[in-house]
């Protein structure tokens, strides 16, 4: 996928970054189509895939370093 190949290069500090980024649009996309729809509502659902890209790469370098 080419999502995982961007965040394998990405540093853990980055994708933290990338993370706490993604889940605070997540958040704000879920608010505001909960008041009126949103144009694209499948956003939502690619957010919230890109958010556990980000958290399983983490935790498989968090394992990799306990190794």
């Amino acid at each position: 996928m080419k999502n995982e190949l961007v965040l394998k290069d990405l540093s853990t500090a980055e994708i933290k970054e990338k993370l706490d980024n993604e889940r605070a649009l997540y958040q704000k996309m879920t608010l505001t189509h909960a008041v009126s729809p949103l144009e694209n509502p499948s956003k939502i659902k690619e957010s919230r895939k890109t958010i556990a890209r980000c958290l399983t790469e983490l935790r498989a370098r968090e394992i990799a370093e306990q190794k």
